[in-house]
């Protein structure tokens, strides 16, 4: 933590902002003392935006072009761990990582992902500068002093979330701004619940100011954060509070139902709503979407939402989309979608883990919730007997709306610009010369371009490609980048929900809010009749397919955790489908690991992020207290 070594001073602006509308275009200079900045109107505003400045992008945007904690977790699999060990992954999956030299924490931040403990706590200390200042500063409109201060204390406890859930709790509590004469052996730890009553402290503050907008509706001021921010940030924090590894003990699943209860309330009656039809029928459900089954509408849907950026109006279609970044993903095709459509890399590939997770189309898991696989490498599947529709020899048919949403598998097809011939040995596609054409994606062994392979960058190390963020048509000759990400939306909001209320033992409330999602997905709802412990069970399996790649599904299996688990049951083994492509034409499938060894990626101290090696010995040495996470 950057207590001692955090700027002080010196900022200044080149921009006007008149009412704030377009602060986050503004750019200090460095030359102005912090008196000088909060005695003119425009400083005032323009110092905000070095509150805005660290929020990061996240989606394909960690460092060269990868989807980060998706990959570390068992949703993915990212094809540059071979092609370039020494990138992010590769370097997870070899644990190779310390508190000296962590790939989270030690490579360079690629749109604001990763470095977060010194950019994280630099956007606080920037957040409580302001918040010391603002009342007594030169701000020409009081509407504008308090939105300005509202937004603060939001961007605030933003900022101390994210630190919270890679860290733990390993923070102190800063309300004020450390100075350099400061006796800072006074700083000690809070607690994951103190740093979360913190983190809802400061959003409360937010949502009481009525200068603050629940969305904004004009694309002058896209970014900047509003009151339905903050209720996501309540549910997502308390959630995380209650959970077996941050609760120390405590029973907080009562205050964790109530706080989502209420977050939910509000953002449904300021106009946040599910996303429920497609919009763009002529794109999303044409002949050449390709998106389900029969065009399938809820598969349609499903990518059409994830795949459309967030309009900023009054009334925007997308009412679900609670906060989205202010990039786009880049060329998605390209650096994330089927590597050989550019002949670039394929990046992320759903694993078998995930895939399984997805159930049949009559609402029955495929896998025994309690014990999904016999063995620890998950080359046994532990079938659910109660599932009669599912077939190991034809396992892509019947199943949820959102898995042909989300993941192109054997048989599928994509119709986009090829930047490729196809030769003989691709029997489903031979003959087809370069150009924009439709493609059975074929992942079978020895298919020359899309079929699986252990280190070819192009190739599927899983026997998958990622769909669910890649537009059904995108490429070199249609180039449609990936959506703003979506930091925050309503589906995830009604998922905490209805965890929260499942555990607290609020089972109508938990059932009505996870039918709320199956029933927008197409699938069947769940009974009224489950127990306490197979609901919670159900609602788990909802949260791992309906945000599914959204980065949650890391934070989740850790803190189902308890302090002292480690992540073997999930991250150590990481499955792929070899297919054999059988004379015949039909195909034979064999689960098997993605490579021969265990990702390391999984042992306890991976339930943590470290501190920085050097910042843990300077906290250590003025504090006289080890700061340092568990293994670092």
């Amino acid at each position: 933590m950057k207590l001692r070594t955090l700027l002080l001073t010196l900022l200044t602006v080149i921009l006007s902002l008149g009412s704030c509308r377009n602060v986050l275009d503004m750019a200090p200079d460095g030359k102005l003392t912090m008196d000088q900045i909060f005695s003119e109107n425009d400083r005032v505003g323009a110092f905000l935006n070095t509150c805005y400045a660290n929020i990061p992008v996240k989606g394909t945007r960690y460092f060269f072009w990868s989807r980060g904690p998706v990959n570390w977790s068992d949703e993915s699999w990212d094809t540059d761990a071979e092609a370039e060990s020494w990138i992010m992954s590769g370097r997870m999956y070899n644990g190779d990582a310390s508190a000296g030299n962590h790939p989270v924490t030690n490579i360079s931040a690629d749109a604001g992902n990763g470095n977060y403990w010194a950019s994280y706590w630099s956007a606080i200390r920037n957040c409580t500068i302001f918040l010391s200042r603002i009342d007594k500063a030169t701000v020409k409109n009081p509407a504008d002093r308090a939105r300005w201060k509202a937004e603060a204390h939001l961007l605030r406890a933003y900022y101390y979330s994210e630190l919270l859930k890679w860290f733990g709790a390993v923070l102190p509590i800063e309300r004020e701004a450390f100075e350099f004469s400061d006796d800072f052996s006074t700083v000690t730890k809070a607690s994951y619940y103190e740093v979360v009553k913190f983190i809802m402290e400061d959003c409360d503050a937010a949502l009481a100011t009525a200068e603050l907008p629940w969305r904004i509706t004009t694309a002058s001021e896209a970014g900047r954060v509003h009151k339905a921010m903050a209720e996501a940030i309540k549910s997502k924090m308390i959630l995380f509070a209650a959970s077996p590894l941050n609760n120390n003990g405590q029973s907080l699943w009562q205050e964790a139902y109530q706080v989502n209860k209420t977050s939910l309330e509000n953002l449904r009656a300021n106009g946040y709503e599910l996303y429920n039809r497609v919009n763009l029928p002529q794109t999303y459900l044409s002949d050449v979407a390709f998106i389900g089954p029969d065009k399938n509408e809820k598969s349609a849907l499903y990518n059409e939402y994830f795949t459309q950026t967030m309009a900023y109006s009054a009334n925007p279609v997308d009412k679900e989309t609670i906060y989205q970044s202010r990039e786009g993903q880049g060329n998605i095709w390209d650096i994330d979608g089927i590597g050989s459509q550019d002949g670039y890399k394929s990046g992320t590939c759903p694993t078998q883990e995930l895939v399984d997770a997805y159930e049949t189309s009559d609402g029955q898991p495929i896998l025994d919730l309690d014990k999904p696989y016999l063995d620890d490498q998950h080359l046994q599947p532990n079938y659910n007997a109660a599932n009669k529709l599912y077939n190991p020899n034809d396992p892509y048919k019947n199943r949820d709306p959102r898995f042909y949403a989300s993941i192109y598998y054997n048989g599928s097809k994509r119709k986009a610009m090829w930047n490729f011939a196809e030769a003989p040995e691709s029997v489903e596609n031979y003959p087809a010369p370069i150009g924009n054409r439709t493609r059975i994606i074929a992942t079978y062994i020895n298919e020359p371009q899309t079929g699986i392979h252990p280190t070819v960058r192009r190739a599927t190390r899983t026997g998958y490609y990622e769909r669910k963020f890649l537009h059904p048509n995108s490429g070199n000759d249609n180039p449609i980048g990936g959506a703003n990400w979506k930091l925050f939306r309503l589906g995830e909001v009604i998922l905490n929900f209805a965890e929260a209320a499942a555990e607290a033992g609020q089972l109508a409330d938990a059932v009505k809010a996870v039918n709320e999602i199956r029933t927008r997905a197409g699938m069947p709802v769940l009974p009224a009749s489950l127990g306490q412990a197979d609901l919670v069970k159900r609602i788990r399996a909802e949260r791992r397919v309906e945000l599914a790649m959204e980065e949650n599904r890391y934070f989740d299996v850790r803190r189902w955790s308890k302090p002292t688990d480690d992540l073997a049951k999930t991250d150590r083994w990481i499955t792929a489908m070899e297919i054999t492509r059988n004379a015949d034409g039909t195909f034979s499938y064999k689960r098997r690991n993605v490579r021969g060894t265990e990702r390391k990626n999984y042992t306890q101290k991976f339930i943590w992020v470290p501190i920085p090696l050097d910042e843990a010995n300077r906290l250590r040495s003025i504090t006289g207290a080890d700061w340092q996470n568990f293994g670092w």
